[in-house]
């Protein structure tokens, strides 16, 4: 989690320069076009899917231990990744007029074409991310965490440094060459870890060898599922495309930060439970699983409620001390403040389809989660279409924010209804008092506001602090569990840091 939370921090500190430099120009817009193409390749070849569906019958052939067997799977899995995001790239560097005409019809000649340009500079991206995410896959099945969390934060030093010190010389081309080289980082810095492990690369495509058509089976119900949810990033492309200018960025920007709690607890704890789930499935132990799983939404829902009432109250300064600078005005802010609003709203139901959709992985239930997903696109297409009109770029935020609560909800349902239970009651009395305290916090956070006024900083900041404190007082008197957990394993942290450090400096001093 602490590598995630730098790579996030980093992330935000992408984006202040960014926001310093771009604002929410055309040209920022086309640059952020630019990326789905590439982004839709991964995450259909590559991504979370390959990786979902990699690592359960990886971690079979481990706790067997058939090391033989699980790195030879490996080979040809991340051989075959290879193969079919290299083609495909190909495919989309000789269609991309096509394409750009297509994603962003509302953008004018110009700017599709520069869109055009930046796709096909960024089309070596989709390749090196699917190695990197078969090497991350590998990592995690081994409960290696560290190395596969720290690259995302390469990734982003990249391309800070690339709108330093790239851009003034090659404008908007600058960051995507910055994100060719992150994709690079991102890759090698998992190499060392990978050999470490005993990683036995073979030149092979062995597509009838034990365990592959497991994969494949398992990858190609998740790899639609991710293509029906990329339908989102493309129908929000296409339809801010035809707003003002700045509602792409406004939208990228505002979502970037709702993301930005999700990413430091939501990813970081589902990375690190979904090879615990696996094993647990493999070993049989599914009333574990639920119970382990229950504990985990409890975590997620105690960290993730405060979070999206923080959001939602203190969006305005928030916009304004990280973004608002350069070519970042005040209208910038005010158009990522109205998208936020609404995408803080989905935050806990985010959060919570990270983790339960890892549980149906490790069952080896693609298929589920979806049809879910499947049906939540549609309504969010829907939803899209009737809330543009009245809310601008807003409607698709919330959208976006309803239909991901509606997955939620049904994907809870479908597992309960598969394991028999997900100690729903220790879950439900946890979230009900998260939920209270969040809202008492967000009362304080907003009465606090009134007395600090229009100033930014201290609004931002002080409304943050005032806000933790207020919600762990409140989380303490509701007699919150997982408040206690926290206090405990603090406590207990600490304890063992003491321990050692005594210890070691006992055997530092000379013996007589």
């Amino acid at each position: 989690m602490g590598a995630y939370v730098a790579s996030r921090v980093l992330g935000l500190a992408r984006e202040m320069v960014i926001a310093r430099q771009f604002g929410t120009s055309a040209e920022l817009g086309a640059y952020l076009a630019a990326f789905r193409i590439p982004d839709l390749i991964f995450q259909l070849l590559a991504g979370g899917a390959l990786g979902s569906s990699f690592i359960p019958v990886f971690t079979v052939y481990l706790a067997r231990r058939q090391r033989h067997t699980a790195w030879r799977l490996a080979s040809i899995i991340y051989n075959l990744v290879a193969v079919l995001t290299t083609l495909s790239a190909v495919i989309a560097f000789v269609l991309t007029p096509l394409l750009t005409r297509w994603l962003v019809p509302g953008f004018d000649a110009e700017i599709q074409a520069l869109t055009g340009r930046l796709m096909r500079i960024m089309l070596l991206t989709p390749i090196i991310f699917g190695l990197s995410g078969i090497s991350m896959a590998v990592l995690n099945a081994h409960q290696h965490f560290l190395l596969p969390a720290i690259a995302p934060a390469l990734y982003n030093l990249a391309i800070i440094a690339a709108a330093l010190f790239l851009t003034p010389f090659l404008d908007i081309y600058g960051l995507a060459v910055g994100v060719v080289a992150g994709a690079l980082l991102h890759l090698l810095v998992q190499w060392p870890a990978l050999r470490r492990k005993g990683w036995q690369y073979a030149p092979t495509l062995e597509l009838g060898f034990p365990g592959v058509r497991e994969v494949i089976s398992l990858f190609l119900p998740r790899m639609l599922g991710l293509g029906v949810m990329q339908v989102n990033f493309v129908v929000n492309t296409v339809l801010a495309s035809g707003l003002a200018t700045g509602s792409l960025a406004a939208l990228n920007y505002a979502f970037l930060l709702m993301m930005l709690p999700q990413g430091v607890f939501a990813i970081a704890i589902a990375t690190a439970a979904f090879p615990s789930f696996s094993e647990l499935v493999a070993r049989r132990q599914i009333t574990e699983l639920g119970e382990t799983l229950s504990a985990t939404l409890r975590a997620i829902l105690f960290l993730t409620l405060p979070a999206s009432v923080g959001l939602y109250v203190l969006r305005y300064p928030l916009v304004q001390v990280l973004l608002q600078r350069g070519e970042f005005t005040a209208a910038s802010t005010q158009a990522t403040a109205w998208a936020l609003q609404f995408y803080a709203l989905g935050l806990p139901a985010y959060a919570v389809v990270e983790i339960v959709s890892r549980a149906f992985y490790a069952l080896h239930d693609t298929s589920t989660p979806v049809m879910v997903a499947a049906a939540t696109v549609a309504l969010n297409v829907l939803l899209s279409l009737l809330l543009i009109g009245p809310l601008a770029h807003g409607g698709l935020a919330l959208a976006n924010a309803l239909a991901v609560t509606v997955e939620m909800l049904t994907l809870l349902w479908c597992l309960r209804r598969r394991i028999g239970t997900v100690a729903e009651g220790p879950l439900l009395a946890s979230a009900t008092r998260s939920l209270a305290a969040s809202l008492g916090m967000g009362i304080g956070i907003a009465l606090a506001l009134r007395v600090i006024g229009e100033r930014a900083w201290w609004a931002a900041w002080g409304g943050m602090v005032i806000g933790v404190g207020i919600y762990g007082v409140l989380a303490w008197a509701l007699g919150s569990r997982e408040w206690h957990a926290l206090g405990g394993w603090i406590v207990q942290r600490g304890g063992q840091r003491v321990l050692a450090l005594t210890r070691r400096t006992a055997d530092s001093r000379p013996k007589e």
